[in-house]
This record gives C-alpha cells, sequence and structure tokens, in this order.
C-alpha cells in the first residue's frame, strides 16, 4: 500500500488528489488537504477515477495496420512514412490533434517536434473550443494571463456568475464559493439562461439568454460610464481606450435593450446595476469559450478597476484539465511556445533555443479548418495524441480519410485500430508530469500505476519518433523532468520583463526536487501595479461583439 499526492484531471480546477493504492490496481482517493485548489473538497467525478483503473479496453501494444508489432519496428514506420509525406508534400500536409487530458511535458515535446522541426502549425487542441477568453486575455493584456486565482472568491465581496453550466460543470468551485458565503458573507450574484437550473444557491439569480449575457455585462459597463462609476484615474493610467469604443457601446446596451432581454423593466435593472456598481471588490467568473462574453467582463473590470488586486478579477473557467499548460508551451495553431506569437522576433528566439531545423512560418489550421483541409486532400498525415479518450466527431471522420494516420492513445478502438498506426499510451492514472490549473498553479499529477504491457507516456513517443527522424540531440529526454527544465528555461529565455509567463525560478529544479515538486503559482498577484505587457505597459479595451460570440459560428477568432 502506498500513499501519492496527484491530480484529478478532471477539468480546470485542478483539485488535488490524496491517493491510496493497493495491489491489482486497487484505488482509493479523496481530497488532497494540501492543495490549494480544493482544500480537501472533492467531486463525484474525482471519486470516479478509482472505478477506470481497470484494463478493460486498453490498447497494450503498438498496432501497425492491424497487426501487433514491437515498439522499434512501430517507431520506425511511423519516423518512415512521415518523413515520406513530408518529402514528397511538404511541411503543411501534417496535422496534429492534441486532446485536454495531456501534461505539459506532452504538449511541450508534441509542440516543439511539429513546429521546429516537422515546420507545421496545423495544430488542433482539444481544449481549443474554449478560447474565446485566451484570445481577449491576449488582445486587452498583451498576453494569456488570467489574472484571478481561487482564494480571490474568499476575497470578493460579490461573485457574479454567469451560466448555469459554470455552476453545474465544477462542483468544487460551488463548495468554494459556498463556504465564502457562510464564513465571510460574500454575496453571489448569478446569471443564467432561462430554464437552466443550477447547483448553487444564489442570492439573486437573473434569467438572462445566452446570447444576451455579453450584452447584459456590456450594458453594465455603459451604465458605469454614463453615471461616473468607471475609474478614470485607472484609466488614464494603466488602459488604451479606442476613440470609438463608448460610441461603439452605447449601441444596442441601453437600459430600455438590456431590460427587454432579462425579464427586468429598466428601473429594476438600473438599481441592480447601481447595486454592483458601489461594490468594490468582484470576482466575474464565466465560461471561456465565448470571446464576446470574455470581452464584455474583461472590459467591465478594466475600465472599473477591479483587476490587479485581491478579490477583484475576472475569472474564465475551462473544462479542460489542462488548457492552461498546453497555452503556456503554445500546443495549438495560433501561437509559439512560452506565450509567444508568431513573430520574426519569437520565431528566432524560439527557433534558436531549440535548435530547429524547419521552424514554422506562421499560424496553422484546426477546427473546422483542418478538417475542410483533410477533406480537400491538403492534409495527407494526422497524428492524434488523445488522452482523454473522447474525440471530437470531426477528428474521427478525418482520421478514416487521411492517409496517413496515427493514434496514440490509452484505448483499444476496435474500428480502427486495423487502418493506420496505434500506439499506446498511459491513461490518467499512469502519467506523470505537470499540469497548470486554470488560475495558473501548476502541480504535480504522479503516476500511481506502472504502465501496462507495453504502453508509453505520450512524450516518450513524440521523443522516439523524433529521434527515429533524426533529430537526436534535440529530444534527448530520458525523464520528464528534464523537459520541464527545458519549458522553464524556454518561459525566461529572451524574456526581459516583457512577458509575465516567466518559470525561471525553477531552471535549476533537480530530478528530485520536482519528484517532490509542490502545486505553486506563477505571475504572483498579475497587473497589481497597474502595467500590462504591452508595448506601452497599459490594457485595451476591446469593441463589444454584437451578438456576444466572435464572427465564425463560434470559432474563436485569431488576433
Amino acid at each position: 500500500m502506498a500513499v501519492i499526492r496527484t491530480l484529478c484531471g478532471r477539468c480546470g480546477v485542478g483539485c488535488g488528489l490524496r491517493a491510496i493504492t493497493g495491489e491489482d490496481r486497487d484505488l482509493m482517493v479523496e481530497g488532497d488537504r494540501m492543495h490549494p485548489a480544493n482544500a480537501g473538497r472533492l467531486c463525484g467525478r474525482g471519486l470516479e477515477i478509482a472505478e477506470e483503473v481497470g484494463l478493460e479496453g486498453r490498447l497494450l501494444q503498438p498496432m501497425i495496420d492491424g497487426r501487433p508489432q514491437r515498439w522499434e519496428k512501430a517507431i520506425a514506420q511511423v519516423a518512415r512514412r512521415l518523413s515520406a509525406v513530408i518529402g514528397q508534400h511538404g511541411p503543411d500536409s501534417v496535422a496534429l490533434h492534441v486532446g485536454g487530458g495531456l501534461l505539459t511535458e506532452d504538449y511541450y515535446v508534441a509542440n516543439k517536434l511539429m513546429k521546429g522541426f516537422i515546420g507545421s502549425a496545423h495544430v488542433d487542441a482539444g481544449w481549443a473550443a474554449n478560447d474565446g477568453a485566451a484570445l481577449a486575455q491576449h488582445a486587452a493584456y498583451g498576453e494569456d494571463v488570467m489574472p484571478a486565482a481561487y482564494e480571490d472568491i474568499e476575497r470578493a465581496e460579490l461573485i457574479l456568475m454567469i451560466g448555469a453550466d459554470l455552476a453545474q460543470d465544477h462542483p468544487v468551485l460551488n463548495a468554494r464559493i459556498a463556504a465564502a458565503r457562510a464564513e465571510q458573507g460574500v454575496e453571489l450574484l448569478s446569471l443564467a439562461p432561462p430554464g437552466e437550473g443550477t447547483s448553487v444557491e444564489a442570492d439573486l439569480r437573473i434569467d438572462v439568454p445566452r446570447e444576451g449575457m455579453a450584452a447584459w455585462i456590456a450594458g453594465l459597463l455603459r451604465h458605469c460610464h454614463d453615471t461616473g462609476a468607471t475609474d478614470g484615474d485607472y484609466l488614464a493610467r494603466s488602459v488604451s481606450v479606442p476613440d470609438d469604443f463608448w460610441a461603439q457601446l452605447r449601441t444596442r446596451h441601453d437600459l430600455w435593450s438590456v431590460a427587454r432581454g432579462c425579464g427586468l423593466s429598466p428601473v429594476e435593472l438600473r438599481a441592480l446595476y447601481d447595486r454592483i456598481a458601489a461594490v468594490p471588490r468582484i470576482v466575474t467568473l464565466f465560461g471561456g469559450a465565448d470571446e464576446g462574453l470574455a470581452r464584455a467582463v474583461i472590459d467591465f473590470h478594466l475600465a472599473t478597476g477591479r483587476i490587479g488586486r485581491p478579490g477583484a478579477a475576472p475569472f474564465a473557467m475551462t473544462a479542460a484539465a489542462n488548457g492552461m499548460g498546453g497555452r503556456e508551451v503554445g500546443c495549438n495553431a495560433t501561437g509559439l511556445a512560452a506565450h509567444r506569437g508568431f513573430t520574426a522576433e519569437a520565431m528566432a528566439q524560439v527557433g534558436r533555443f531549440w535548435s530547429a531545423e524547419a521552424m514554422a512560418t506562421g499560424p496553422g489550421l484546426d477546427g473546422a479548418q483542418l478538417a475542410e483541409a483533410v477533406r480537400g486532400g491538403r492534409i495527407r498525415a494526422l497524428w492524434s495524441i488523445s488522452g482523454d479518450g473522447i474525440d471530437p466527431a470531426w477528428l474521427r471522420a478525418a482520421l478514416d480519410a487521411v492517409p496517413l494516420a496515427i493514434r496514440s492513445t490509452p484505448w483499444a478502438d476496435p474500428e480502427r485500430d486495423g487502418r493506420g498506426i496505434a500506439l499506446p499510451s498511459a491513461s490518467w492514472v499512469e502519467k506523470d508530469g505537470t499540469l497548470t490549473g486554470a488560475d495558473r498553479l501548476i502541480s504535480r499529477q504522479r503516476r500511481l500505476f506502472p504502465l501496462p504491457g507495453d504502453a508509453k507516456p505520450d512524450w516518450w513517443i513524440v521523443t522516439q519518433v523524433a529521434r527515429a527522424m533524426g533529430w537526436q540531440a534535440a529530444f534527448h529526454y530520458e525523464w520528464a523532468a528534464e523537459i520541464y527544465r527545458e519549458h522553464v528555461r524556454l518561459t525566461a529565455y529572451g524574456n526581459e520583463g516583457a512577458r509575465l509567463l516567466n518559470l525561471r525560478r525553477h531552471a535549476p529544479i533537480s530530478n528530485p526536487a520536482y519528484e517532490e515538486l509542490t502545486p505553486w503559482r506563477w505571475g504572483e498577484l498579475p497587473f497589481d501595479e497597474g502595467r500590462f505587457p504591452t508595448p506601452d505597459g497599459k490594457a485595451r479595451l476591446l469593441p463589444p461583439v454584437l451578438g456576444g460570440r466572435s464572427p465564425g459560428d463560434g470559432a474563436p477568432t485569431r488576433q
């Protein structure tokens, strides 16, 4: 019997677990009282981990065109076939899909191979559909930084929760809010679609159609501006306001228009807006998929100075366990590693650091655009690394259509294992590495059970393929700790305060220290001095997106 501190990995909260393991993969779990994200709380999904340690349905050996193979031959086949596709059709004929259940070390190595050595940025991330907030944060702050921490819930005077699904999808977060209400007297105001129940009792619930929530928040900001409740000093010192911003905000955001959408009279809505505007410390919790909503929330907090201090921040939640870690290493179609974009300087810096042989030169395709490229024959090879076992419908169709389909997965799939290449990877209870929660808290996921059969960590599989393709020196990793150290050094490389993501304190971390790593949050209290990682040090107010969502059928826009 062993007691291991590890992570749940079922959502972006990043709860710590205290796991008790026994023989025959017996497992008992409870919340880790020492972990900052949950302080011992645990929801039903966390407890279900103990029921998913069996080996039924697992892929336990490499398969090539339906035949089991040794790892050496499987790796050689992947390398040979990928090299042939690149040689005949170019690097842009190769695409990668990464699921939401990977660790930061997995994302880092996969991203490095694709963008630095294959030369393609076609990286579809399982959490990219929830990237609206990330795009808005980058546009507003100059960097994709979540300015809130879970501790802000206890420090706030008012929590504004937007969306019933947010309450239902994060039970531990709800428990934390309930405790803050009981112990600190924190007030909870909920905006939820009509007819949708919530798992948390609010002091006041307002029924707002989902498509009208961004307009409701924009109406709040307009009211604050019209009544002098914005922070003029903070705006002048720390925020750049587009010339026509306030004029655009006046469109469709008057009290009468907003009131019609939420079932209140203009008088009642004005009183509610006045009540909110009078509270200094507000945390706004919202789902991160909707860029229009994210823009409205961020604008409200910036214009009223409710950011960069305890208990006052916009807080975007995501369902992906390690979406934040994936964004940190740039494992998506739109960015480079360490919160860099595709600028000439960033490409040169990352290329030098990696000793890259074929740097990608611009953003790639993902989601619907990538699926269309597969159907049009532009994508000839697709590698899916999916630790969560949940593949979107377009990906399943793409894997059936693309000439070279490679799947790294813990799970057997009788319908697909007979075609292409299937590589057995670790399930969640067998993973070892780090994860970053929604509030920038880096924690250790520790392996609970030995890898079964021939299953291997995802980073190991990618490393072996890279070596077989001739890039041994750049992919020298034998331990996850080596990847973590390289990721840490890259966040500090060429970073003279230009980006808040700077993990340099862990650059010399030893393998034993990595094993014992305790949760820590990068960025301290972001923007506490009213300065932002933009060329002029100011944040930007973002013009509202009418209708709430980003253009393009809900897909994130590229800024």
